[in-house]
């Protein structure tokens, strides 16, 4: 199976490709980055191919010729609202990912679905109110436009999962190949025991969400995303709060 991942070199990403590497089933990796991926390099895994992609909104070619054929792919490629503009947030937020999942349609076999799972947030909405951030807004537009792919191309099965506290604390495979962590979360970390036994459900840890994210991209739970506590339905495409992830990863009863 050839799953493509994007964001390799952030949090969420790191846990994918940590999962992605520890599959058999996946026999082909496609990493699309700026740069290098020392996560990807450290491994020396044959699956693994990184390729050096400077421009998201745009897929020529001779980049989707090395994507042919793969049948899934996690989104996680994201920023956070406070380090960009308004505009270059949209942009990589939203265009970004529907870029990409206009141009992923054309790469799975004849007949044969492609599942493009993106990475959402806790507190993204797809019913916005006047005083709703620019991080809800902006995921939530992004859910329904992917939905609609979805309506158009009942093949390319698009879905999003929206994590909450993300947590690395004992994911220690990754620790390394982190960046710099902000101020904000050294000063949570003494905290991080109290906060995960208080409300675990908050918690999403990256182990257990990079190994669900990566088996909704191979398709395993397309028959256990209809409903159910923490889904909400946008036509066919399944959005997932984290109480969701946690019930299906078994985190939670």
């Amino acid at each position: 199976m050839h799953l493509i991942l994007t964001g390799a070199t952030g949090l969420v990403g790191s846990g994918v490709l940590d999962a992605m590497l520890a599959m058999k089933e996946v026999t082909k990796i496609s990493i699309l980055s700026r740069r290098p991926v020392k996560m990807a390099e450290d491994a020396q895994d044959p699956r693994v191919k990184v390729i050096i992609h400077p421009d998201f909104e745009t897929y020529d070619p001779t980049v989707l010729s090395q994507l042919q054929g793969a049948t899934g792919c996690v989104w996680a490629l994201g920023i956070s609202q406070t380090k960009v503009n308004k505009e270059e947030y949209i942009k990589i937020t939203k265009t970004y990912a529907l870029e990409a999942a206009k141009a992923f349609r054309t790469l799975p076999p004849p007949n044969q679905p492609f599942h493009f799972v993106y990475v959402s947030g806790t507190g993204a909405t797809t019913q916005p109110g006047f005083f709703a951030s620019l991080f809800a807004r902006v995921k939530g537009e992004t859910e329904l436009e992917l939905a609609e792919l979805r309506r158009g191309t009942p093949l390319f099965r698009t879905s999003s999962v929206r994590p909450a506290f993300i947590d690395y604390a004992q994911h220690d495979a990754i620790k390394k190949y982190l960046p710099p962590r902000p101020t904000y979360e050294k000063l949570f970390q003494p905290f991080g025991p109290v906060f995960r036994a208080a409300m675990p459900g908050l918690c999403s840890p990256t182990e257990q969400l990079g190994r669900f994210l990566t088996e909704m991209a191979m398709g395993r739970y397309e028959d256990r995303l209809v409903g159910g506590n923490g889904v909400q339905m946008v036509g066919e495409m399944p959005i997932l709060e984290n109480t969701a992830f946690r019930r299906l990863s078994g985190l939670s009863s």
